[in-house]
């Protein structure tokens, strides 16, 4: 049958197909297209058709950088089925917009398997493996909650749960609250955090928060220890997923950050959520890598891997290989 591509313009449908198909996929979701908005980011939501049936959508970005314009398909595009035909008519329609957008490539990182299949199926579709390093929790860490909080205190590391228990012995309390108002402790916290780990810090975690709030999908936790706030987390519910999307914490030998995210593994449970997932890890082979510390803390609590394929580029402008130099130069600095 014909395909077709249509802006999509009902919340429900979208969403309705991007549970059945990518529950996972975050930055697809329609309330993160409102979080772009609200940021003043040009938003466009688009469904590819199949004799009038959705087989496919792709939320995109136009992201201007002093590196490059580029459009961005974050978690995308999502394709019912990873037919060959679909995926080269979206990718040759997306090139269409990107060139009429003056961007020099479209940019997509699809949550789907990093396989051998799904790699040669890029490189069919004139894709490049991206120059920049595993981002948007491509490469993550993941703990299933289909067990009893004991069991999951179990299969937890030795000396994670001895700080979980320090931390009930400290009478460490962790507050919750999905109010915006109460972001300001966190964002004062963060800065503090960025400035001493000397990382990027995330854009548009106020508009995140009040828009995912609104909807009873933000959780915002802040532990504190004889009255100072030592560490906060915001966590998003989606997709039958608890996502731990932000962090910040103060340097302290109270284990703050292990109260929070016990808590917040407790309280998926009770919400009857399948999967905490703690985002984005250092690969094994990269012992230098900036998020080693990270990874060792969020891997203490027990879980598994979950890999997806790296991003890809989609080059539309001879201008594309001095964008992807600077992110290539940028990636082996940062020790990516």
């Amino acid at each position: 049958m014909k395909l077709e591509i249509h802006e999509v313009q009902d919340k429900e449908v979208w969403e309705s197909f991007l549970q059945s198909q990518a529950p996972g996929a975050l930055f697809q979701s329609w309330l993160w297209g409102d979080v772009q908005k609200k940021m003043g980011i040009p938003v466009w939501r688009y469904g590819v058709y199949e004799g009038g049936r959705l087989i496919g959508i792709a939320q995109i970005i136009k992201v201007s950088a002093k590196r490059g314009w580029f459009l961005h398909v974050r978690h995308g595009p999502i394709i019912a089925t990873q037919n060959n035909a679909v995926w080269r008519f979206a990718i040759q329609w997306l090139k269409a917009f990107a060139q009429q957008e003056r961007c020099w490539f479209v940019r997509i990182n699809p949550l789907i398997a990093d396989s051998i299949e799904h790699r040669a199926l890029m490189v069919l579709l004139g894709l490049k493996s991206a120059a920049i390093h595993a981002m948007d929790g491509e490469y993550c860490w993941v703990l299933d909650l289909d067990r009893s909080l004991d069991e999951l205190l179990a299969g937890m590391r030795k000396t994670t749960r001895y700080e979980i228990r320090k931390s009930e012995k400290l009478l460490v309390e962790v507050s919750r609250s999905n109010d915006p108002k109460g972001l300001r402790d966190f964002l004062s916290l963060y800065a503090k955090t960025f400035q001493r780990h000397e990382f990027v810090p995330h854009k548009g975690i106020g508009e995140e928060f009040e828009i995912f709030g609104k909807s009873g999908r933000a959780q915002l936790y802040l532990a504190r220890h004889e009255g100072e706030i030592l560490a906060g987390a915001i966590v998003l519910w989606y997709g039958n997923q608890a996502i731990y999307h932000h962090g910040a914490s103060v340097s302290t030998r109270v284990p703050a950050s292990y109260a929070i995210q016990w808590q917040a593994i407790i309280d998926a449970k009770k919400r009857g959520i399948k999967l905490y997932n703690f985002w984005g890890i250092a690969p094994d082979n990269k012992p230098n890598h900036p998020w080693r510390g990270i990874t060792l803390f969020k891997k203490g609590f027990g879980g598994r891997i979950v890999e997806y394929i790296h991003t890809q580029d989609l080059p539309v402008s001879v201008w594309y290989p001095w964008s992807r130099a600077i992110e290539a130069v940028r990636r082996i600095r940062k020790g990516y």
